[in-house]
């Protein structure tokens, strides 16, 4: 790593300010976090004379230490806008205007039954369903994003609509854990895929485009960044796009978004940005969707609009539709059906508990348990395109 300085000047009034200058074209590399101190060249009688070095151990320690603070001060990344956790008050009132931590209380060893991921907030368990609020900034151009299965894993993780502050537990079906499959040339899951908080897609409601009922899940998310996550981390990320998806006669959109973070994120503004900077992602992404199930012996998943992938206002149109529904079904205008709606922190909600009633397991360190190997089998489907 390559240490850089920032150089200070004393104005009339006593006040440091940045001084610009041409760095010299020799870099000085540091093995340690030190800050490495440049002098400006200055004529020879004006050169005060080099001070002493210390030969207290006590004072080298010292400085050492405030050399360290310095050039932690010096090096450290100022956190972009998008990192924010303090949110807006809606005019709902359900967003928290206090800053937040989200973390994951892991409970049981991951590929087991009793796997789960319950989402905390500065400690307290929360739904993350329910509880963390969609937008991530005033301006809701900034979204939070849930995320349950990392990128390249095949475990189908998913939050959990019937159990209590709704953990991120492994889909089962006839009494076993699911796993999509590996279907040549890709290896799990293409993104970090997971849910946007706060939305529902109600299967009371047909949509007028795709002449299909709602899912009954959170909005579906494919987080496109460089980064794999975690199960349980709460992203941050702004909409690119979305794919409607029809599965067993119900939309299921997929909103393509990224990471703010991301070194791309302020390239990717709109879908067309993903071709051009992520050439054929989209296209495997499509292709994805439409074969996976196909090892299960399930027929190959249809797309509304000829698989075509919408644009960000598109997308942003169905989240705030999705939004709307969530609404109505945490306030109990639409009937929940077997979701639970227990929540901490909605407070129009008449599912609101307080935390403290709540019994939820402290948190568990276990390693994950091993999976069966034909989960890496490689499946070649035929009828997926070459190109």
């Amino acid at each position: 790593m390559t240490c850089h300085t920032h150089l200070l000047r004393l104005n009339a009034a006593q006040k440091y300010k940045p001084f610009t200058y041409r760095p010299f074209p020799t870099v000085v590399p540091c093995r340690q976090s030190l800050v490495t101190f440049v002098t400006l060249a200055a004529p020879s009688s004006h050169r005060p004379a080099a001070p002493a070095c210390p030969t207290n151990p006590a004072r080298l320690d010292k400085i050492r230490s405030r050399t360290q603070q310095l050039a932690g001060h010096l090096h450290s990344t100022p956190q972009p806008i998008a990192t924010m956790t303090t949110l807006p008050v809606s005019e709902k009132g359900y967003h928290s205007k206090a800053a937040s931590q989200y973390t994951a209380r892991r409970i049981g060893a991951a590929n087991t039954l009793e796997h789960r991921v319950f989402i905390e907030k500065d400690g307290v368990p929360v739904s993350p369903f329910h509880d963390i609020p969609l937008y991530a900034n005033e301006q809701q151009t900034i979204l939070n994003m849930i995320v349950e299965v990392p990128r390249w894993t095949n475990a189908k993780m998913e939050i959990c609509k019937e159990e209590t502050l709704n953990p991120i537990k492994q889909d089962i079906k006839k009494g076993k854990l699911r796993y999509v499959r590996n279907c040549f040339p890709h290896k799990g899951y293409l993104w970090n895929y997971g849910a946007f908080p706060q939305t529902w897609e109600d299967p009371n409601v047909i949509h007028p485009e795709t002449k299909a009922k709602g899912d009954n899940d959170p909005l579906d998310v494919c987080e496109i960044g460089e980064l794999v996550a975690r199960p349980g981390e709460v992203k941050q990320v702004k909409v690119l796009g979305v794919m409607a998806l029809l599965d067993e006669e119900e939309t299921d959109w997929k909103i393509i978004v990224i990471d703010v973070n991301d070194p791309l994120a302020p390239k990717l503004n709109d879908i067309e940005d993903v071709e051009r900077h992520l050439p054929g992602l989209l296209r495997a992404t499509n292709e994805w969707f439409r074969i996976y199930k196909i090892p299960d012996g399930k027929p190959e998943n249809q797309f509304a609009f000829s698989g075509e992938c919408k644009n960000r206002k598109y997308a942003t149109d169905i989240v705030r539709e999705c939004a709307e529904a969530w609404e109505r079904l945490i306030t109990g205008k639409t009937q929940k059906g077997e979701i639970s709606l227990t929540n901490v922190s909605v407070p129009h909600s008449p599912d609101r508990v307080d935390p403290g009633k709540l019994n939820i397991a402290k948190g568990e360190n276990h390693g994950p348990a091993p999976i069966d190997p034909s989960i890496d089998k490689w499946f070649f489907i035929s009828g997926a395109p070459s190109g």
